[in-house]
C-alpha cells in the first residue's frame, strides 16, 4: 500500500499519498517529466484533486503525487498538541526524502495547505521549484469564520443522531461551496464525512481546527525566505478568503522569483478545487504557468545531504527564523520537533484534546452495519412542520423565512465584541480572542447543558406540574 512511514520516539505518523504513474507509486514514475505534488483543500484528502489529477493538461505532462495530510482521509498518526502548520511541513519534506522524490512544482488549495507549503519553502528551497498558492487564507482567521468554525465543532462532534450530523455537515458544505443548489456535491460531501470524520473520529477534526484557529501570521523574515516562482490563484467573492489578502501576501513575497503572480477568477467564491469550472481554470492558469519554467527531469536519486544532517540543518534555520535558540537541540527525528506552538497554546490544545476524547467510544456512527451511509442527504425524509411539501405548501415558507432572516441581518448593525466572548466581523482574530476560544472549546458543549426529560402520559405530567405550583 502506498504508505510513507516516519516513526519516532515520541511521534508516530504514516502517510498516504497517490499518483497518477502506472502501478500507483513513485517508481513508476517518467523521470523525464517534472513532478507536481498537490495539497488537498481543508476538510478534503488526495481523492478530492481528481478534477486535477484526471485532467490531461497535468496528467500527461507531469508526474502527479498527492499526500493526505496527518489527520485526513487515509493517513493515521498519534493525536499531538503540538500540531501545527510547521510539523505538516515537516511531514511533506521527510516523506518527500524517503521516496527519494526530486525537487518539485507544488499545487496547495486552502488555509492549511498554503500555510504548509510556504513554510515548507523556507525550511528546505532545495525541495521546491515553484509554488501555486489557491485561495490564500488571511494572516489568522476572520472573527466570523472563527465563531462559525467554533459552532460547526460542536455539531460535528457531538451528534446525537444522523440528523443532527447532516444538519453539522450541510452548514460546512455551504461554508465551503457558498451553494446548496448542488445537490450531488451536496451528497459526496456528507457521504465523505460521514465515513472519514464521523464523531467516532472526532479527535481529527479537533486536531484540524485546532492547527487552523490558533495559527500565527508568517513574519516578514519567513517570507522573505520565498525564492522560487509563485503563482497565487485567487477567487474573486471568496468570503472566507477576501481578495485582498491575495494581494497583500503577494506585494510581501519581495524575494520570488520575477515577483509574485496574481491571477483572479471572476466571480468565484467557493473551495476551487471542487467546483468543475473554477478547477479547470485552476488547470489552465498552473499548465501555463508551467509552461514558463525552466523543464526539470524526475529522477528518483537519495538525498546528497543525509536525511538526519539535512533535518537538524532545518531546525537551526527554523531557530533563526523565530529566535528559538532552543530549538536546535531538540530530536531531528520527530516531525514535532518542528512545532512552533506556545507552551500555553499546547496546553490548551491538549485540555481540548483530553475533553473531547471523554466517551468517544460512545459517539453516534452515521454508518450502517455494512460500513456505508445509510442514506443520501437529498433523500432524507423532511418530515418537520417548517419544510414544505412537494407543492410549496407549509405552515411557514423555507424560503420566505430564510430570506426575512438574511435581510434582517444586513440591515442590523453589527454588534460590538463585549469581552471577547464572542468573534464577529471581517477583522482577524487577535491571541485574546484565540485563547478565550480554546477555554470555551473545553467548557462548553450539546451535552454541558442539563436536560430534564418528563416521561408519561400528559395527565402525569399536568398533575406533576400542578403539584409543583401547590407547593410553591
Amino acid at each position: 500500500m502506498p504508505y510513507v512511514d516516519i516513526p519516532s520516539r515520541g511521534d508516530y505518523v504514516s502517510l498516504w499519498y497517490r499518483t497518477n504513474s502506472i502501478y500507483g507509486n513513485v517508481g513508476s514514475f517518467d523521470p523525464s517529466k517534472p513532478t507536481i505534488i498537490m495539497l488537498h483543500p481543508l476538510f478534503l484528502d488526495s481523492t478530492w484533486l481528481h478534477r486535477h489529477f484526471d485532467d490531461p493538461r497535468l496528467c500527461t505532462q507531469y508526474n502527479l503525487i498527492a499526500f493526505d495530510q496527518r489527520t485526513m482521509g487515509r493517513s493515521r498518526c498519534r493525536p499531538s498538541e503540538l500540531h501545527d502548520c510547521y510539523v505538516d511541513a515537516a511531514d511533506l519534506a521527510l516523506a518527500m526524502q524517503a521516496l527519494f522524490l526530486p525537487a518539485s512544482h507544488f499545487l496547495a488549495f486552502e488555509c492549511i495547505s498554503v500555510n504548509t507549503v510556504v513554510r515548507l519553502t523556507a525550511l528546505w528551497p532545495e525541495l521546491v521549484l515553484s509554488l501555486t498558492l489557491c485561495n490564500v487564507p488571511p494572516p489568522t482567521e476572520l472573527k466570523w469564520v472563527f465563531n462559525a468554525y467554533d459552532e460547526l465543532l460542536q455539531l460535528w462532534c457531538y451528534a446525537c443522531d444522523l440528523d443532527a450530523f447532516e444538519l453539522g455537515a450541510s452548514e460546512v458544505v455551504t461554508f465551503m461551496t457558498g451553494e446548496t443548489s448542488n445537490t450531488d456535491l451536496q451528497d459526496d460531501l456528507i457521504a465523505y464525512w460521514e465515513a472519514w470524520t464521523p464523531p467516532t473520529k472526532r479527535l481529527r477534526i479537533v486536531e484540524l481546527v485546532n492547527i487552523m484557529m490558533n495559527r500565527t501570521p508568517l513574519t516578514s523574515k519567513e517570507l522573505a525566505c520565498i525564492k522560487v516562482p509563485v503563482l497565487i490563484i485567487q477567487n474573486e467573492q471568496s468570503t472566507v478568503a477576501p481578495l485582498k489578502h491575495a494581494e497583500k501576501l503577494r506585494d510581501q513575497l519581495i524575494n520570488a522569483e520575477d515577483g509574485a503572480r496574481l491571477y483572479v477568477i471572476k466571480g468565484a467564491k467557493a473551495c476551487m478545487s471542487i467546483m468543475p469550472g473554477s478547477a479547470s481554470l485552476v488547470n489552465q492558469v498552473f499548465s501555463k504557468f508551467l509552461a514558463t519554467l525552466p523543464k526539470a527531469r524526475s529522477d528518483l536519486v537519495p538525498p546528497k545531504v543525509p536525511v538526519l544532517e539535512r533535518t537538524k540543518m532545518a531546525l537551526q534555520t527554523l531557530a533563526d527564523l523565530v529566535g528559538e535558540p532552543s530549538y536546535t537541540s531538540r530530536d531531528p527525528r520527530s516531525c514535532l520537533s518542528f512545532s512552533c506552538v506556545s507552551s500555553q497554546v499546547a496546553q490548551s490544545q491538549l485540555d481540548n484534546l483530553k475533553f473531547y476524547a471523554r466517551d468517544i467510544d460512545k459517539a453516534f456512527c452515521p454508518l450502517g452495519r455494512d460500513g456505508r451511509p445509510m442514506r443520501k442527504f437529498s433523500e432524507r425524509q423532511q418530515s418537520h412542520w417548517f419544510h414544505g411539501d412537494h407543492r410549496g405548501m407549509s405552515h411557514v415558507d423555507t424560503a420566505e423565512l430564510l430570506q426575512a432572516q438574511k435581510n434582517h441581518r444586513m440591515q442590523s448593525p453589527e454588534r460590538a465584541v463585549s469581552g471577547q466572548l464572542t468573534a464577529n466581523g471581517n477583522d482577524c482574530v487577535t491571541e485574546d480572542i484565540a485563547q478565550d476560544g480554546r477555554m470555551r472549546r473545553t467548557t462548553f458543549n450539546t451535552n454541558s447543558v442539563e436536560k430534564q426529560v418528563v416521561k408519561g402520559s400528559i395527565n402525569k405530567v399536568v398533575t406533576q406540574s400542578a403539584k409543583v405550583n401547590n407547593l410553591k
